[in-house]
């Protein structure tokens, strides 16, 4: 099993940037892939940017060029580097992981991001 909590969330204000951090604790060597979702007030979840064996990332056309995903093996760490924020951009934000062995896919609590003026 893996364990996910997030952090880094807060309020900012149109164009600035937060970073969001994931800890991942537990069975981490057998993490394949991580990636970020969120969820908007009335909308569905949906994925914002995933990172596949530590190199191979993809991105929500809405975030492309504002958001970086990366992943520190070392820290056991994934982040979500945000700039650029805009209004739309406010959703509960999830860090997720899959484990290819057991095709199972973990969540943690998420960390609220509010951009607003």
């Amino acid at each position: 099993q893996v364990q996910l909590v997030e952090s880094g969330g807060g309020l900012v204000q149109p164009g600035g940037s937060l970073r969001l951090s994931c800890l991942a604790s537990g069975s981490v060597g057998s993490i394949y892939a991580m990636g970020w979702y969120r969820q908007a007030p009335g909308k569905q979840r949906e994925l914002v940017a995933s990172i596949t064996a530590g190199t191979i990332t993809n991105y929500a056309d809405s975030v492309k060029g504002r958001f970086t995903i990366s992943r520190d093996y070392a820290k056991n760490m994934l982040y979500l580097q945000m700039n650029s924020l805009k209004f739309e951009d406010t959703a509960l934000y999830y860090c997720t992981a899959d484990l290819l062995a057991t095709r199972s896919k973990y969540w943690g609590q998420g960390t609220q991001v509010t951009v607003s003026s």
